[in-house]
């Protein structure tokens, strides 16, 4: 028998589900605009985002039928499409991990509160990740910014992350 959870913390997790699963298309989307302006390395940055946001719903998925609840899937609404730039729609981007970000916080806070060390050990690693996600966005948002939009930086940086290369330089 699964232990019981707290009833406003599950329907947390499955807000948090339903977030993931909108952060999926949403980086579809913006996969797509890049893919209509041939700049196959952040198209591919995109795509690959957009995996990893349905990977994320997958594992709250998984956690909740592990803990006994049902998982309820509800409409996802169409992504923004259209943007006057990179920089703004990295910019929506960023905002966007902000968002799930503080989800993340708000649903590990909640899960203290009900002294519910299963979701709080589930949620470690995300956090962890989700941090890591943050910052190499925000890293993304920083260099487009520094090219200001010129073609020549705009494909430097597209074919930085065509072969990979998108996280920020650590010097640790």
């Amino acid at each position: 028998m699964a232990q019981p959870m707290d009833p406003a913390l599950v329907e947390a997790l499955q807000q948090h589900l339903g977030l993931e699963r909108c952060a999926s298309a949403a980086y579809f989307a913006k996969a797509i605009w890049f893919a209509e302006r041939e700049l196959r390395g952040f198209a591919q940055y995109f795509k690959q985002e957009a995996a990893s946001e349905q990977e994320h719903a997958g594992r709250f998925a998984d956690y909740l039928i592990a803990r006994g609840q049902a998982v309820l899937l509800h409409e996802v609404p169409s992504p923004r499409q259209a943007w006057a730039s990179a920089e703004e729609l990295l910019a929506a981007a960023f905002q966007m991990e902000v968002d799930v970000t503080s989800s993340l916080h708000q649903l590990y806070a909640m899960a203290e509160r009900s002294a519910d060390v299963r979701t709080t050990s589930f949620l470690d690693p995300l956090v962890d990740g989700q941090v890591a996600a943050e910052h190499e966005l925000a890293h993304l948002m920083g260099r487009v910014r520094f090219v200001q939009g010129q073609p020549a930086g705009m494909l430097i940086i597209d074919g930085e992350l065509s072969n990979g290369l998108h996280t920020p330089a650590s010097l640790a």
